[in-house]
Parts: C-alpha cells; sequence; structure tokens
C-alpha cells in the first residue's frame, strides 16, 4: 500500500503534529525584502547528473537538465512540516500550504494563474516538509513565470484573514474526506496510541478545534518564520537552459535577504518501549482490518534500507509472506504494509484487510506471527533478491522521470540531504540476510509492537530505536555514479508524432502504431487493446468477461502469479491486464533491453493463462469484499441511485447493464471457474487489436517479435462493436441517508446527444473548463475557495467518438451540514452560467489552460501510447488532435456562450446527495 502526504488532490493521509516550537507574530527578525544586491550562486556538489548550487542567502538549488523530456518541473520543499508545530497548532503546517495559493499583494490566485498556463501542479505537506511544484511544457516564458512565482510567494503571500475564514473549512472537508475511509482512521489512531511524546504520533491534517480556532498571527508567524530561503530547497528538472536557468534563479531567489533568526531543532525524543500497546476503532462500515506498527531508525539510519526491503518481503503482494498467510489461507482478502522513512525516529506498519465473515482475531494472530516470526524464520537469498529487485526498479523509474525525481527529491531533502536518495540505492543493493534478519530482530517484537494490550514482564525486551545520523558527514564527498544517459531532444507536437510514427497491420489484422525515439533510461510504454464477441454472443458474459481478464495475471502455463510477479520485477517491468465489456486493456511499461523478453511475457500471460483454482477463488473473495464494503459509502450509494436511469435501456444480462451491488454480489458467488474458462476460449484472440509502443525500442526487431506475440492469435468469435444507447434528460433531486459518514458527496448528470465530431465540441470543451473543468472555474473559485463549502468540486463533459451519448456532470464533496449552502451554490452559478455566458477574459485564459494540457499529454511516453492505441480503433491520426487545437484557439465568444445554452439545461439535471443528513439535523438541533 502507497501512501500519499496531506495536498490538495484527493489522495489525504495522515501525519503528525505538536512540536516543541512555539510561533507567534513576535518571531522574527525575518527579512521579506529583496537585498539589493545579487549575489552568484556557488558551485557546491554534483551527483549523477543533479548539481547542487548555493545562494549567499542559505538556499540550495538543485539543477537536473534531461533534454530529451519536453517538459520541466519546479520544486521548492520548505522543511516545515506538522513536526515543527507546537500545542493547539495542529494543522498549521497544511493549512498554510493551502493558503501559499491564495496569492501575494501582487499576483492574483495561484490557483486561477497555474491553471490559466495549463500547468500541472500541487502542494504537499507531511511530518517534516511540505513542497510546492509545478510541471509544464518546457519554454522560457513558463519556466520565468514559475520561477518569479515561487519567489514571490515565499516572502509576499497575504496569509490573509478573509482567505482563511474560507479555507479552514475546506481543510475541515478533507479531514471529513479521510473519516470515511476506514484505514485512515484506523492509521491515525494506531500513530497515536504509538507515541507518547512525539508529532509523529499526530495527524498533519490537525485537529478540527485547533484548524478552526487558529490565530491569523499565529499562522504569518509561522510562515515568517520557516518559509524563508535558508530553509528551502529549489528543484528545477526537465528540459531548460542551465545558464539561463541559473542566472534567472539568482535573480529571483538570490535577492531575497538571509533572515536573522535561527531554527531551532526539534528535540523530542520517544523512550524505548515498556510492552504491548492496542486500540480499537468502532465505526458504521462493511470492512474490517487489522494492524501493527512497530517504531524503528530515521530514514537517514542504515537500517532504512533493510527496513525497506522488509516492507516488499513481508507486505507485497503475490509474493509477500502476509500475501501467503493471510490471502491464499482465506484468512484474509488482502494486505499492505507503510515504511515510514522519516528525519527522525519513524514507524512501519504492516496491515491485513478482511471481510465481513472473516475473524479478526484469527488474522491478527497471523499477521503478528508473520512478522514476528522472522527471528525463528528467517528471510531467504530468494526473498531478499527480489524485494531489492523491486526497490531498485522503483528508483531506477524516478531517475529516468524528470517530473518524478524533482517531486520525490523532497522526501530525501527532508531527511537532511538529497544525496540520501543515491545513498538508500546503495545501501540497498548492498543489503545482505545478515543485515535483515538483524534488523527484523531488533524491531519487530512483542514489547514494540501496536496491537495488543498492557502486559506486565520481569525483563522487557526493548527494542535499540538509534538517533539521527550526521548527515552532513554522511554524504560529505559522496559523488554517486555516472548519470543517467539523456534521450533526444523529441519535438512532441502532433505533425511531428504523425511523422515519427509508423502504423501497419499484422498477418491477423491487429493495428500497430510504433513510435520508436530515443529516452532518458531507454524507457518504453506500450498500450494494447483487445475487442471480443457481439451484443448477442456477450449477453450475460459480463461477469466471466470481468473475471476472465482478471485472471490472465493470476498465472500461466510457466508462472505462477508469484513467478510472474518476481519475472516482471527482473525485467524492470509493469504489465496490467483489465477488462471492462467488450474491452480488454493491456499496459505494459520497460526498458529497451527488456521489451524483447517483456513480449514473451506479455504472449504468455495472453494466450496462456492457467486459470488456477486457488487464485479463483481468492479473486471471487476480493471482489464480494470490495461490493460488501462499497454498501453503505456515499459515493457508492449515490452510483446505485443512478444505475436505475442508465439501464434503462437494457435488459439485465446485456454486457451494457449495470448491476446493483446486490445482483453482482449473486452474479460473482454463483459464477463458476468453467464459465471464465469458456469465455477465455470462446471470445479472446487480437484478430481485432490495437498495440501502440512509444520510446527506446529496435523497430525491425519490435515487428519481428510481434508477429508471434499477437500476430499469429486469431480472434475465437467474431467481434461487432456494441454501441451505447442514448437515454434521455430527467430532473431529479435524490437525497440518500449514509448513517454516521462525516463527509457526503453530490453527484449531477444532463445528458444529451453529441459526438466528438460536432461542430459545437470544442465550444463545450472550453465552457466546462470555465465552470468546473479547471482550479481556475467559477464552481471551484466559489465553492471551494470562497465560501470553503467542499475539498473538491468540479465539473466534466464527457463527449464520446463513436456513439452521441454525451454527458455533462458536476460533483462535490462536503459535510452533511452544509447541504443547503452546496445546493444554493450550485444553483445560482448554473443560472448564471447559462443566462450570461463566460467573458472575454475567461475565454482566453480557457485556451491557454487546454492548449497547454495538450501539449503536456502528448509530452508524456504513456499517455501518448494510449492516444495512438486509441487512435487506432478510430481510424484518427494526430491530425485530429491538431485539427482539434485549432479549433478551440479560433473559438468566438458567441459560438462559446451559443453552445452553454444549447446544451447546459439547468431544468434537465439530475441531482444526486449521499450523507449523514439527518445526523448532521441532530446535531444542529442539539445546539
Amino acid at each position: 500500500m502507497k501512501l500519499k502526504p496531506i495536498c490538495l488532490t484527493l489522495a489525504l493521509a495522515f501525519g503528525a503534529l505538536n512540536a516543541p516550537l512555539s510561533v507567534s507574530a513576535a518571531d522574527a527578525k525575518v527579512a521579506t525584502k529583496a537585498t539589493a544586491k545579487v549575489s552568484p550562486a556557488v558551485n557546491y556538489t554534483s551527483v549523477e547528473g543533479i548539481t547542487e548550487y548555493r545562494l549567499a542567502n542559505g538556499m540550495r538549488v538543485l539543477l537536473a537538465p534531461d533534454a530529451s523530456k519536453p517538459t520541466t518541473t519546479v520544486n521548492v520543499t520548505y522543511l516545515v512540516g506538522s513536526r515543527h508545530e507546537s500545542y493547539g497548532e495542529t494543522g498549521m503546517a497544511h493549512l498554510l500550504e493551502h493558503l501559499l495559493f491564495k496569492g501575494t499583494k501582487t499576483s492574483g490566485n495561484l490557483m486561477d494563474q497555474l491553471s490559466k498556463r495549463g500547468m500541472q501542479f500541487n502542494g504537499t505537506t507531511f511530518y517534516d516538509r511540505t513542497n510546492y511544484y509545478e510541471t509544464f511544457p518546457a519554454s522560457e516564458d513558463n519556466l520565468q513565470w514559475a520561477l518569479s512565482m515561487e519567489a514571490d510567494r515565499m516572502i509576499n503571500s497575504k496569509i490573509a484573514r478573509s482567505d482563511l475564514d474560507t479555507e479552514f473549512s475546506v481543510v475541515r472537508n478533507e479531514m471529513e474526506i479521510g473519516e470515511n475511509n476506514p484505514f485512515r482512521v484506523l492509521w491515525k489512531q494506531l500513530a497515536a496510541v504509538s507515541f507518547d511524546w512525539h508529532n509523529y504520533g499526530n495527524n498533519t491534517i490537525g485537529a478540527r478545534a485547533d484548524v478552526e480556532g487558529v490565530k491569523i498571527e499565529n499562522l504569518q508567524g509561522f510562515y515568517r518564520k520557516f518559509y524563508q530561503p535558508d530553509n528551502a530547497v529549489l528543484m528545477v528538472a526537465g528540459k531548460f537552459d542551465t545558464e539561463k536557468t541559473l542566472a534567472y534563479i539568482e535573480k529571483t531567489f538570490g535577492v531575497i535577504a538571509k533572515p536573522t533568526r535561527q531554527l531551532e531543532k526539534t528535540w523530542t525524543r520517544e523512550q524505548a518501549r515498556d510492552g504491548v500497546r492496542e486500540v480499537t476503532v468502532r465505526r458504521v462500515t462493511d470492512q474490517q482490518m487489522a494492524a501493527v506498527l512497530y517504531p524503528t531508525a530515521p530514514g537517514s539510519h542504515a537500517d532504512a534500507a533493510a527496513l525497506a526491503a522488509l516492507g516488499d518481503i513481508l507486505g507485497s503482494a503475490p509474493n509477500g509472506r502476509l500475501h501467503k498467510q493471510l490471502v491464499e489461507t482465506k484468512q484474509a482478502v488482502g494486505v499492505g504494509n507503510i515504511v515510514f522513512q522519516l528525519a527522525e525516529p519513524g514507524y512501519s506498519m504492516y496491515l491485513t484487510m478482511l471481510s465481513k465473515d472473516q475473524s479478526v482475531d484469527t488474522a491478527k494472530k497471523t499477521l503478528i506471527e508473520t512478522v514476528e516470526g522472522l527471528s525463528a524464520n528467517p528471510v531467504t537469498e530468494a526473498e531478499l533478491k527480489r524485494a531489492k529487485t523491486n526497490l531498485l526498479n522503483e528508483l531506477e523509474k524516478t531517475i529516468n522521470d524528470p517530473q518524478r525525481l524533482c517531486v520525490s527529491m523532497s522526501e530525501s531533502i527532508a531527511l537532511g540531504d538529497w544525496r540520501l536518495f543515491f545513498l538508500q540505492r546503495d545501501r540497498v543493493e548492498a543489503l545482505s540476510l545478515a543485515d535483515i534478519n538483524r534488523v527484523a530482530k531488533n524491531y519487530f517484537k512483542a514489547d514494540n509492537r501496536s496491537f495488543g494490550q498492557f502486559i506486565p514482564v520481569a525483563a522487557p525486551d526493548r527494542a535499540e530505536i538509534p538517533d539521527v545520523p550526521d548527515v552532513a558527514k554522511l554524504v560529505d564527498g559522496y559523488k554517486g555514479r555516472a548519470k543517467v544517459a539523456a534521450g533526444e531532444t523529441f519535438d512532441a507536437t502532433p505533425a511531428n508524432i504523425d511523422k515519427r510514427t509508423e502504423k501497419f497491420n499484422l498477418a491477423n489484422g491487429a493495428k500497430v502504431a510504433l513510435l520508436s525515439k530515443k529516452t532518458r533510461g531507454e524507457t518504453v510504454s506500450g498500450r494494447l487493446s483487445l475487442h471480443l464477441g457481439n451484443e448477442t454472443s456477450l449477453f450475460g458474459q459480463k461477469v466471466p468477461a470481468d473475471l476472465a481478464a482478471d485472471m490472465l495475471m493470476r498465472g500461466s502455463s510457466q508462472f505462477t502469479r508469484a513467478e510472474l510477479d518476481t519475472k516482471l520485477g527482473e525485467l524492470k517491468a509493469k504489465l496490467n491486464v483489465s477488462g471492462s465489456g467488450q474491452n480488454v486493456t493491456v499496459s505494459f511499461d520497460t526498458v529497451r533491453a527488456n521489451l524483447p523478453a517483456l513480449l514473451d511475457v506479455l504472449r504468455e500471460v495472453l494466450r496462456a493463462p492457467s486459470f488456477a483454482t486457488n487464485e479463483f477463488e481468492l479473486l471471487i473473495k476480493e471482489n464480494l469484499s470490495a461490493l460488501e464494503s462499497a454498501r453503505s459509502e456515499p459515493q457508492s450509494v449515490v452510483s446505485e441511485a443512478m444505475k436505475a436511469k442508465k439501464n434503462a435501456p437494457y435488459k439485465k444480462g446485456d454486457i451494457r447493464y449495470s448491476s446493483t451491488i446486490d445482483e453482482s454480489i449473486a452474479e460473482y458467488s454463483a459464477t463458476k471457474l468453467d464459465a471464465v474458462k469458456d469465455f477465455y476460449k470462446n471470445f479472446y484472440g487480437a484478430s481485432n487489436a490495437e498495440l501502440s509502443l512509444v520510446g527506446d525500442f529496435d523497430v525491425a526487431s519490435v515487428k519481428a517479435k510481434l508477429a508471434t506475440v499477437i500476430g499469429d492469435w486469431k480472434s475465437a468469435s467474431p467481434f461487432t462493436r456494441i454501441p451505447t444507447l442514448a437515454i434521455p434528460a430527467e430532473s431529479a433531486s435524490v437525497k440518500l441517508e449514509t448513517p454516521d459518514k462525516a463527509n457526503a458527496i453530490y453527484m449531477a448528470e444532463l445528458p444529451f446527444e453529441l459526438n466528438d465530431r460536432a461542430p459545437e465540441y470544442p465550444a463545450l470543451l472550453v465552457a466546462d473548463n470555465v465552470l468546473g473543468g479547471g482550479i481556475k472555474s467559477r464552481l471551484f473559485g466559489r465553492i471551494r475557495q470562497k465560501e470553503g463549502i467542499s475539498y473538491g468540486v468540479g465539473s466534466f463533459v464527457s463527449v464520446p467518438a463513436l456513439d452521441k451519448t454525451a454527458t455533462f456532470a458536476i460533483s462535490a464533496m462536503f459535510a452533511p451540514q452544509n447541504l443547503e449552502r452546496l445546493q444554493n451554490a450550485i444553483k445560482e452559478e448554473l443560472a448564471v452560467f447559462v443566462k450570461d455566458g463566460i467573458t472575454a477574459a475567461e475565454l482566453a485564459d480557457a485556451k491557454q489552460a487546454l492548449a497547454q494540457t495538450y501539449a503536456l499529454r502528448r509530452a508524456q511516453d504513456p499517455a501518448l501510447a494510449g492516444a495512438l492505441r486509441n487512435q487506432l480503433y478510430l481510424g484518427r491520426s494526430m491530425a485530429f488532435d491538431a485539427e482539434l487545437d485549432a479549433k478551440i484557439a479560433a473559438l468566438t465568444l458567441d459560438q462559446v456562450n451559443a453552445a452553454i445554452r444549447q446544451f447546459v439545461k439547468p431544468e434537465q439535471i439530475a441531482h444526486y446527495y449521499a450523507g449523514d443528513f439527518a445526523g448532521a439535523a441532530k446535531k444542529a438541533a442539539a445546539k
């Protein structure tokens, strides 16, 4: 299980709080003005293509140029997180992250500005750091704007009371989203019971009372204290001119004065544990969980590499010990692990998910015995090799992707120095069985465990938690290895993509598109679609079709599921297969040298599945557990309510029919393995397929290989595309109760007849971007930014290529007590949108945002591979994209407003709300 820090996307995470630092408006002899003199940046050190420079004001600058990527990423990491907060001010670091998007006195709202430029951006907060990044098509103008913006908000952000008044309720909604997630609730409680004093035991998003009651003066003081150049690391990665960029950094950041205040180190440390701790959480849900947590070493300590490897050995699926002991024995439906590598002593956590009919007591016993049984049953050479392969593959993928590398460096910076990223890789490579088993024996023991009860003992068996190493000494003189070879400078315009792409058909009719180019790290991405059956032959086959696709990755004639996972790790590859209706979709990624072997594995997976009985039984159990756990979730409840309308044109059994949860449970429970085997035998083949490859590969050898991978595989039955039927628009307002759910969901839909060849399509894209399709949109500005009702709100327009079954939709998350406010805001914004249309300024901003967004998408190889595959199916080329770009650029205000009036009919929209509205009313009445 991979977790993300608290951030502006919908990926919630809980972290730490309450450090011994107190911040107020009086803090500070901190500079908030620029100096008159520009000091040159000093070259400090270089490791593997990344060069560190240091400015006179204490700021560190990392430059990682890569001309092969047509994008640039700017990331600023501040060494402040929830670890640095004081009593009564939990959540301050995260709240401040939100407010830094509100802008400065001269910039205006930064979310609007970033969205206007079509940049991918975010801000995240965690225990030890806060970071802000933006990725954009490489250009000198974009880069200079991003650097100027980051320098401006470093010292000139408003941090205004008016912004705080609306934003705190947005953060509160973010809390409520987390409160709906069983795992996040358990994680928060388990961390709290595991730490007596340290802020790592607290929740990064903060306590509700602290967030709602924070003093603006304290928040401003916190900002002035920590948002300074000597507490920040700037990184620029991707395509840019090093000399010009460094000069502009000196001009923007170098003129900021060095602050005179001194930052204190946090000093709280936990004592050695004296025994088992336990916590129980009781909530309304259909999912059960069990977890164990063990305090461990800081992320900069040598033990961190072994702890990361143990996370893979124990917690991965399908090869991890916990999967084998819990999932394969049907004691649980899933397992996971989180290894926190933090600046100060952190923790490792292992968890298991259970269906409602599985025993928590039995799973708990197995969970503990498996983790703490490593002393009696040590790690094997094969397990260590597999873990090292998986960890090193992930590190290599990060190194090969400038955006991912740039943002990932925030974590190493938070540990003490960015070079720890490479040092950790070296430590992983050097791991021995002695290292792994020593570390497991020290940390994974009963008296260092959270998940039990206090038991007095005569001689406590305490884990020795090492102190934080001297990171400066650790990395002093470290040079790393030769930097990764960069790829070619590729022009990601539609015309050049078409020029460089070769398209042809294989012997069986399968369509292929190959775009070969030199890439950083010699990476290559592939996408494949298989199309099956027709309306008659697929009737009653929806569940067997779904299960057949899922079973492909669970074993073949050559590989068990575990062996397949190991093989993919060895090939530095990812391979995923999924099925929906008539389509089977395959995605794969690897490096040039391993592509032929991966294509052999792909052939094996697709054409020789084993359909093992034990894996089928596990798959059924997982599906049933997921369905049961969805029953009480607001989003699922809304989806269930919307199915009746969407199913109206179809009979039950039609491949387009969407079963209810109860129907799905009955269907999955009744489906036998023989039915899945029969489906595969009767439908699978590649006569109706499209495959695309983008990246570093030899075209001639790939052509020869594809002839035997899919080119000689004929489909077992004819394929005829099944159209999606139109449904009429119908006004509705449906309120659904979901007791004990802190967060509510709103969804609205308006169907209409249109496809993407219609002349109105470009205008609707622009209209949607203005209303709710981007951060700089009316719905986001009103409901999130101005009123603080929702953490996430937006609209989207879905217009298909082949059927005239378009949909306009709106969605939002909100607290149940804010239902009426949300309804009024949506109603008012829609009324103004239809009556007055959009403005000339909004049109210009939307055009720019869409142009940048599409350019960025074409610059990313996995997305481009997917686009080329879809074009093969539709009989299109990148010329369609170029024409769409041109049509959007040429749009007039009258065209967009006419499209809004023609298609957006507020009186025909169906609105659905799910939440604990009765509980909210009861609480309001009690006040």
